[in-house]
Formats: C-alpha cells, structure tokens, sequence
C-alpha cells in the first residue's frame, strides 16, 4: 500500500480560539439593533466612520427607496400611453423596450433596498420605509397635479402624476 496522508485537526467552533482563528470575519447581527457602526451594503460602509458617514448612507437608502417607487409610477405611465396606442392590445416595440428597462431598473434598486435592510439596522429599516413613503407620495399620490390645474379637476381628468383616471385608487388598482 502506498503512503498514508494524516489529516490536520479541526479548527476550534467555540471559545476564544475560533474568534481568533478567523479575525476577518465580522460580525453579523440576526436582530435589528441600534447604532452608526452598521455596515450596509459594501463591507466597511459606513462602519466606524462616524455619524456623518452613518447619515449620508441614510440618506441614500432613502432616495433609493424614492426611486424604487418613482420607477414603478413611470412604468406604469409608460404601460398606460402605450396600450392606448396599439391595435389588439399591441404595445409598441419602443413602449415595450422602454417598460422593461424601467421595469429592470425597480428591480434592481428594490433588491438594493432589501439587501440595505438586511443589515438589521433599525436606522437603514425606518430610512427604506420613509423613503418608499415619500417615494410614493411625490410620485403617486394626487397630491401634486401635473400642469397648471387644480389638484380636484386634474384628478378627475386623469392627469395626476400617475397618469391614472376616474375609478382608480391612488395606488393605481382599480375601484
């Protein structure tokens, strides 16, 4: 028979000899906890880089969750102006180019939100929620009319910011 190979010993799993065996790998909390020394999205960001960097990573999590829902108001504006246009409920083939890549670009920033959440920052969960909320609010609510009319006769008109008409609800399903 030929030579034996011995295998090396496992690793220690427990105690002080497992945190040091592996000094790279940070710590990832499974709840959500408070604090600026989160990192989200990109190893090492914000981390310890203080308050301000904590903020602007906030910030960005909101406006991506602002997009996410401005993308979906687009998208649906787009469906809508194309399905007029098309014979036997044909859609054009630059609707339907333009649709997919706004429908790929919600995708994208939705799943970036997600992965932001993950961290289990309870600072990054709030800033999502706000910014889907004000996302929502600016993009397709009928709160800010389209032109110069009033905020009742545009959404009466079906002229709102979501381009959606009598018999829908603000959030673009049908009464």
């Amino acid at each position: 028979m030929g030579p034996t190979m011995e295998m090396a010993p496992a690793p220690p799993t427990t105690g002080k000899a497992a945190s040091a065996s592996a000094p790279h790998m940070p710590m990832m909390h499974m709840s959500f906890f408070w604090g600026d020394r989160a990192v989200v999205l990109f190893p090492g960001w914000p981390g310890a880089r203080g308050a301000g960097a904590y903020l602007l990573c906030l910030l960005f999590v909101l406006a991506l969750a602002a997009l996410t829902e401005a993308l979906a108001a687009a998208s649906r504006c787009v469906a809508r102006r194309g399905a007029g246009g098309g014979a036997a409920g044909r859609v054009p083939a630059s609707s339907a180019a333009l649709l997919t890549a706004a429908h790929a670009a919600r995708m994208g920033t939705a799943y970036l939100v997600m992965l932001a959440v993950m961290s289990f920052n309870g600072g990054v969960l709030l800033a999502a929620v706000a910014g889907h909320a004000l996302g929502f609010l600016l993009a397709r609510s009928r709160v800010h009319p389209r032109g110069g009319g009033g905020g009742a006769a545009a959404a009466a008109s079906g002229h709102g910011l979501g381009g959606m008409g009598v018999g829908h609800h603000p959030d673009g399903s049908k009464a």
